[in-house]
């Protein structure tokens, strides 16, 4: 098949980064000579035939833009096969060959699934603040979430040492930790919950010992919010109870992690991976995510990437607890 135009899409939770990944699929197509549209809301917009011919200027100034451009959605149409294949009549009917879509593991779910039952030549980009899909070392949009956590924490640990609390602090990531791992290392964190360990109250409850132990005044526990333990408020409950003499404060981040403008980081990986998404397609490629493994670009096939999950460092959860004294 020669791919004469390409459409692109953002689908599932936003991630700083989306719109840098945007601009280098519109320009890379551009660049070899081809049609692109930008497709409104997700899936949903797919399905309305919700498309925008872009141009080099429809994307100029996005670059440091957090959020996406296109808007996002998560469809419940589309988990149907008539929503399937609705958009795919959309598609052959505004005469698209191509479609990269950019988000995570739902994105891509439906992506595969275009492309098994309609034959839908469909490239992925990881876009996820979570970091949790297999075959890249970093998904858009996690360097950046990591930072917004780590400058809050930086703020939150300046009112501990004020007032001498314990502070615990809930982070996004509801069956993954990369971001209460990395943040939680880079902020000195007392402790850090995770989804990925069994942690118990037990195990909580040696680390503020081993604090005291050290006349540690303030502390900080970070906790992702899928973690097996408990709710931040429950677990402040229970540490009350066992420690009254505790100024326990609890702070739930919540969604101010997926804005801001993107890191260098994650603005570069963008560019790379929209650019290689464009040449995928144009060299006959489809039903897989372009990713990023030790600096290489990668191809994984969307069914690995969706059911092989990302490891976690747990070596780096070992030399928190060393660095935690």
């Amino acid at each position: 098949m020669s791919l004469k135009s390409l459409a692109v899409l953002t689908s599932g939770g936003d991630a700083p980064g989306m719109n840098a990944a945007i601009r280098a699929v519109v320009r890379a197509g551009i660049f070899y000579d081809k049609e692109v549209f930008g497709v409104h809301r997700g899936y949903d917009g797919l399905i309305e035939g919700a498309f925008e011919a872009l141009h080099s200027k429809s994307v100029k100034n996005i670059l440091a833009q957090g959020g996406t451009m296109l808007k996002s959605a998560r469809s419940a149409e589309f988990r149907t096969p008539e929503g399937r294949a609705k958009a795919a009549e959309q598609l052959r009917g505004q005469g698209i060959d191509g479609l990269v879509v950019i988000g995570g593991d739902g994105t891509f779910t439906g992506a595969h699934l275009l492309h098994e039952e309609h034959g839908i030549a469909v490239v992925g980009i990881p876009g996820t603040i979570d970091n949790d899909l297999f075959g890249t070392d970093y998904t858009i949009g996690y360097d950046t979430a990591t930072n917004t956590v780590v400058e809050c924490i930086d703020k939150i640990r300046d009112t501990a040492n004020s007032h001498n609390r314990m502070f615990i602090v809930e982070v996004m990531g509801r069956d993954a930790g990369f971001i209460a791992l990395s943040a939680g290392v880079a902020t000195g964190a007392l402790d850090i919950v995770l989804p990925e360990k069994n942690t118990s109250m037990e195990d909580l409850y040696a680390s503020i010992d081993r604090g005291a132990e050290n006349k540690k005044t303030s502390n900080i526990i970070v906790v992702a919010e899928g973690n097996r333990l408990g709710k931040p408020f429950d677990l402040a409950k229970s540490l009350e109870a066992r420690y009254p003499e505790l100024d326990i404060k609890v702070t739930i981040l919540g969604h101010i992690q997926r804005g801001g403008s993107p890191s260098a980081l994650d603005r570069v990986n963008a560019s790379q991976l929209g650019v290689a998404a464009v040449e995928s397609l144009l060299n006959g490629k489809s039903d897989i995510m372009v990713g990023l493994v030790n600096g290489q670009l990668t191809q994984t096939f969307l069914q690995q990437a969706i059911y092989n999950k990302a490891p976690l460092d747990m070596e780096l959860h070992r030399v928190s607890k060393i660095l935690s004294i």
